[in-house]
């Protein structure tokens, strides 16, 4: 089955496919306004069209752009509002690369299609993002969150780890390996789509409600 555009949108609430895609959209026509002014601060993307019929090759357009931007090199300046992340192209590449994954997710699972398993040295890299670069530095009001304990996150067949310690009023912060009060695992495909709260088969062992403050914006 084919998710038109007004199909919803089953792990993004009130979204239906239309709006995922004039959504990815718009963002990727942000981050070309960013590279296109590196030196800048406020930088301001160009809004996609509303019509479906029109948001498609707009879409295209800019995706097509953004690829050939990329050929620039990683190192090359680009404007970068998020400040925990290196302001170049490399960290586009990869926080587009990661944007891009999850919404193809969205719209497979809208079409109830079997959602695509990804590469698992991509795959673990996005929860290396996830764990490194996001979680810990989105907007949460974090006096509010009252978690204490230690958290493994094992991707199997990647063979990477990351153990995180939570502590009540602060947040998730990557620490050495230590005894877990809970283990998040499973295949680096599988951890990755939990990570960011999509469906995924994973192990769970111990006290699953530490992995909360662990989800993804």
């Amino acid at each position: 089955m084919e998710a038109g555009p007004e199909a919803t949108v089953p792990t993004c609430p009130e979204w239906t496919v239309a709006r995922l895609v004039r959504h990815v959209a718009a963002v990727q026509a942000w981050v070309l306004a960013c590279v296109a002014d590196p030196g800048g601060s406020e930088a301001r993307g160009e809004r996609p069209p509303k019509v479906w019929e029109e948001i498609v090759p707009w879409w295209d357009d800019k995706r097509a752009a953004l690829r050939r931007a990329f050929d620039a090199g990683p190192d090359t300046p680009a404007q970068m509002l998020f400040p925990f992340y290196e302001a170049n192209l490399g960290a586009w590449a990869r926080r587009q690369a990661h944007e891009v994954a999850i919404h193809r997710v969205d719209v497979e699972l809208a079409g109830r299609q079997e959602a695509t398993t990804f590469d698992t040295a991509f795959a673990a890299d996005g929860v290396d993002e996830a764990l490194s670069m996001i979680i810990h530095r989105r907007g949460t009001d974090w006096s509010a969150v009252g978690a204490s304990g230690t958290v493994l996150v094992h991707a199997e067949d990647a063979r990477r780890l990351w153990s995180l310690t939570l502590a009540p009023g602060q947040p998730p912060a990557l620490a050495a390996p230590a005894e877990p009060d809970v283990t998040l695992s499973g295949g680096a495909d599988a951890v990755y789509k939990r990570l960011w709260r999509r469906p995924a088969d994973v192990s769970i062992t111990g006290d699953a409600e530490l992995l909360d403050p662990l989800e993804t914006p």
